[in-house]
């Protein structure tokens, strides 16, 4: 068998921060169109492989090929059986195992479509799997989905909603000598920050899996002037959701806590719920750990196409987009593993 380790190290090697993905989309596009069983095509930097054997049901094993900017990791080290360098870990361990899955399964159990996908790390208008679904839908039909991303060789299930809103609160103007002439929109704030640390999130049970919600407190905006009195300052506020609730339940959860003079809803993503009755992706989870995806993956879009997915790749998800980010050739080998064992029985 290819050393996954290795295989990895060199995808690792090629530079492909996001939106500069041109150099590893050639590699993955000349790998895929040697292997006669695939029928490969590209959409700009994305690439995407099938088999069209007839089978019953169609897997999608879905990864991003970027990686978020360089921080003095840009090359692979290797060190014993630990990869170190940018997007080891999130995610081109997942990709290097979904490469080596389409040129070695000439006659999978079910149909695979192996997708390698752009712009992941960065804004959704830029999002490849988006652009695949908009002008090839075609090439993104199938009965379930796994995406590559690391979670330590364990099963995460769905995703959590996001989103972020800025809650403003007015005052009026004075003099700082005579602040009693004024309301100091900054001194209001204060309620909404205490609310917000003292807030516990939910934590309900779906499916067996513990989501977790998180409120936060990310930019505060405020100020006129070393000695005026202010008459507006906001606070921008992240709130990550169960899948339980939708983005507008979930807005208003969070417009009810702020209690402002003006709320603004900056964007929103809505989650996905556990897929893990799915057959295929049951047959992947039995006998291993499962437990719930506590941040936003493209499962949630996935699931918006109707395609239920799961989370499942080497690597540990909170050392992503560290300086010291790395993966294990033991988690590698063992993602190799079960998905195989998915695709060949």
């Amino acid at each position: 068998m290819t050393d996954l380790l290795a295989l990895t190290a060199e995808l690792v090697d090629i530079p492909s921060v996001s939106l500069n993905e041109r150099a590893i989309a050639d590699r993955i596009e000349s790998e895929l169109r040697a292997v006669p069983w695939l029928t490969v095509d590209r959409v700009g930097d994305n690439v995407v492989a099938r088999t069209s054997l007839g089978r019953d049901q169609r897997l999608l094993l879905v990864g991003h090929t970027d990686t978020v900017p360089v921080n003095e990791n840009e090359r692979a080290r290797v060190e014993g059986d630990v990869l170190y360098g940018l997007g080891s870990c999130d995610m081109k361990g997942g990709c290097a195992v979904f490469l080596e899955l389409a040129r070695t399964v000439s006659a999978p159990t079910c149909d695979v479509t192996y997708v390698f996908y752009t712009a992941e790390e960065i804004a959704a208008e830029h999002s490849g799997l988006l652009q695949l679904f908009r002008e090839r839908p075609d090439l993104m039909t199938g009965d379930a989905a796994v995406l590559g991303e690391p979670t330590g060789a364990a099963i995460e299930a769905g995703c959590q909603g996001t989103l972020r809103a800025r809650a403003t609160f007015t005052g009026a103007r004075a003099h700082t000598a005579r602040p009693w002439m004024g309301v100091n929109a900054i001194h209001r704030l204060g309620g909404l920050l205490r609310r917000l640390e003292e807030h516990e999130g939910r934590r309900p049970v779906l499916d067996g899996c513990e989501y977790r919600e998180a409120l936060q407190a990310v930019a505060v905006e405020g100020g006129v002037a070393g000695n005026v009195v202010p008459d507006r300052a906001s606070v921008t506020i992240n709130h990550r959701f169960a899948p339980d609730r939708t983005g507008e339940e979930a807005a208003a959860h969070v417009r009810e806590i702020a209690a402002a003079d003006e709320f603004e809803l900056l964007d929103v993503a809505e989650g996905a719920p556990p897929a893990l009755d799915h057959p295929l992706l049951a047959r992947l989870a039995a006998g291993r750990e499962v437990r719930a995806k506590l941040g936003w993956t493209d499962v949630a879009r996935m699931h918006e196409h109707g395609v239920p997915a799961c989370n499942f790749g080497p690597g540990d998800p909170t050392i992503a987009h560290t300086r010291d980010e790395h993966v294990r050739r033991s988690e590698i080998e063992a993602v190799h593993a079960a998905l195989l064992e998915v695709v060949s029985t």
